[in-house]
């Protein structure tokens, strides 16, 4: 199992790639974190802005690096068996998810304390979005793919939009994190931001790397020789499936 997994990485240099990814969102998690705690005030949760300092890290991490993650470890762990790569998948977009809601919580209590309005920005239209649609991906993930009693023809019938919309989902998130960055500059520096500050420097730099993270995780998804190869089983049952859709027997010339 080792060596296969060794030769799967291997394989037009995916490990190198997947390295690439991790070293980039790691960047911008730790970019995010001394941004808000060294220009910004540092975190609290005490209803002032250093409780706000708490959604952009957590949206980062669970929205950008982890949602990333969850999404790559079908090309990273190609060769381990499927069920155990979907159980990956599916807990790393749970963690994911405990982090979103405690970055949704602390700006929400944090405009609460500071009587400041919800939800009139794009950035914050953009963000519910994502968020709502996260959790519908998630939770119709968990039942055609993880639940024992559904159909091997609607979960091939279903996973090309799951594919689409998870990828969809990760680049809108990206976006809605650099409206949240421009936003956040223009709150707290807007009369010196255009004059090339070392915070705002910072933060462009870091939108530069949550896009950078996007392109690299994004071209890993799209090269076809790096995707998982089809059990014999998955195998006959796409035959079987093709067979049943398209007619014939399994045994017959037809479908041979």
């Amino acid at each position: 199992m080792e060596t296969n997994s060794a030769e799967g990485c291997s394989s037009g240099r995916l490990c190198y790639f997947v390295a690439a990814s991790q070293i980039l969102g790691l960047a911008a998690v730790i970019m995010t974190g001394v941004w808000l705690g060294h220009y910004e005030g540092g975190f609290a949760w005490d209803g002032s802005s250093h409780q706000f300092n708490v959604h952009p890290l957590c949206m980062v991490i669970g929205m950008v690096f982890l949602y990333g993650d969850a999404i790559l470890v079908y090309r990273t762990f190609k060769n381990e068996r499927k069920t155990t790569v979907k159980v990956l998948h599916a807990s790393i977009h749970l963690i994911a998810l405990v982090a979103i809601i405690v970055g949704l919580v602390a700006v929400f209590k944090f405009h609460e304390a500071q009587s400041i309005p919800n939800m009139y920005s794009l950035h914050s239209w953009c963000g519910l979005s994502t968020i709502i649609l996260f959790c519908l991906q998630w939770v119709v993930g968990l039942v055609f793919f993880l639940f024992p009693g559904m159909s091997y023809s609607l979960r091939v019938s279903y996973h090309p939009y799951h594919m689409y919309f998870g990828l969809g989902l990760f680049i809108l998130a990206i976006g809605t994190c650099l409206t949240g960055i421009t936003e956040k500059l223009l709150f707290s520096i807007s009369d010196i931001y255009s004059r090339f500050q070392p915070e705002g420097i910072l933060a462009n730099v870091l939108g530069l790397l949550l896009v950078c993270f996007g392109f690299v995780v994004g071209y890993i998804l799209t090269r076809s020789e790096w995707k998982r190869p089809a059990s014999s089983e998955e195998e006959a049952l796409s035959l079987h499936f093709k067979t049943l859709t398209e007619g014939g027997s399994p045994d017959s010339p037809q479908s041979q």
